[in-house]
């Protein structure tokens, strides 16, 4: 015998939860958000069942999710992510093995998951607090990822009670753009041009002009070093071709940068005056075979500027906000700013309008022979 429970959720969503009972077995349920997909695990259930293939709880009773988390931690975790990226997951697994890790994996469900997915958000903080979505995402993502393995791999599941995003997550905020007005960026370079710290000015000028991240800027060498930084980004100063091309990049893949004026103008300096003790663009003073550190005096400039709110990762949507205002197009930022899909350049889609309505009166002048 089975059943399908049709539930709607306050934004109009709807899920189906299909229950499957046959004599002598344990009832077996699943939440679906197509009608159709809970039509098709039943019939699979039922057909498996009855063959004798379908045994769920076998692996299932024997294993609970702190067992699961801690063989994912110690086999998968340190050969699939970079060191910064392990100690997050390490510190959000263990959440959850706090939370519910006590649960057999037979026994654990959607429910469960929701009311976790409660507590995060209460943890969070107010309802307004932009980082709340992206961190609950960031849970969801890290023990999502167990469980397909457990279910993939190591078969202790048959079916993640967490498949086909049967959780209801809230959804992000738009992304936060700060970008300097012409005012500020006068002000700021000014105050980074006479800053005590030597660097911080080339670096600030590097930054901008490229939309290079911090990371990247802070690891650039004069010319590739003999063992690069691992677990970071890094690149190396092209003067042949003018450009930067950074060899680790955080999605992974090699991108040009191209440096021109003010900023090709600063390296060309610095290159005539550099240390010859590093490779590094922008060693630090005391220990030379690392990244200077420009928090302090980044911090100065800032305040003597009068410039409030900015992060040194402002630069970078300063970079894209005037490539935008300039007339170019999303795919230009996404490819000057490294980013391997337009989803994280929507933001500045807004900043290319009058461009956009140019270009659109320009196509309809030439259909009009204008």
């Amino acid at each position: 015998m089975a059943d399908i429970q049709e539930r709607i959720a306050k934004d109009g969503s709807k899920t189906f939860t299909a229950r499957v009972r046959l004599k002598g077995t344990p009832t077996q349920t699943a939440t679906f958000k197509r009608l159709t997909d809970a039509r098709k695990w039943i019939a699979s259930t039922e057909s498996a069942i009855k063959e004798g293939r379908h045994f769920k709880t076998a692996e299932a009773k024997k294993h609970t999710l702190a067992e699961a988390i801690d063989r994912y931690l110690k086999d998968v975790a340190p050969g699939k992510f970079k060191q910064a990226e392990l100690e997050k997951r390490i510190y959000i697994l263990n959440w959850w093995k706090t939370e519910i890790g006590y649960c057999l994996l037979s026994d654990i469900s959607a429910k469960d998951f929701a009311a976790c997915r409660d507590s995060l958000l209460k943890s969070g903080g107010s309802q307004g607090n932009p980082l709340a979505a992206a961190t609950v995402k960031r849970y969801f993502v890290s023990i999502s990822h167990v469980l397909k393995i457990c279910c993939h791999e190591w078969h202790w599941l048959e079916l993640s009670p967490l498949k086909d995003g049967v959780i209801e997550l809230p959804a992000p905020p738009d992304g936060i753009v700060r970008y300097l007005d012409d005012d500020e960026l006068a002000r700021l370079t000014a105050a980074c041009k006479q800053s005590d710290n030597p660097l911080l000015y080339p670096a600030f000028i590097l930054a901008i002009s490229t939309g290079m991240r911090k990371a990247e800027t802070m690891n650039l060498y004069w010319r590739e070093p003999a063992a690069p930084p691992a677990e970071t980004a890094w690149g190396v100063v092209n003067f042949a071709e003018n450009c930067i091309v950074l060899h680790q990049t955080k999605n992974g893949k090699r991108r040009r940068v191209p440096i021109v004026a003010e900023a090709l103008a600063e390296l060309q300096k610095r290159q005539k005056v550099r240390r010859l003790d590093t490779h590094l663009v922008f060693p630090s003073p005391t220990h030379p075979h690392k990244p200077i550190e420009l928090k302090k005096a980044w911090a100065t400039a800032l305040k003597k500027a009068e410039v409030d709110n900015f992060r040194w990762h402002d630069l970078r949507h300063t970079t894209a906000s005037y490539l935008a205002q300039s007339g170019a197009t999303l795919l230009d930022i996404a490819a000057v700013l490294g980013h391997s899909t337009l989803d994280m350049v929507q933001r500045y889609a807004h900043l290319s309008d009058n461009h956009i309505s140019a270009t659109v009166e320009n196509m309809n002048k030439r259909i009009r022979g204008v």
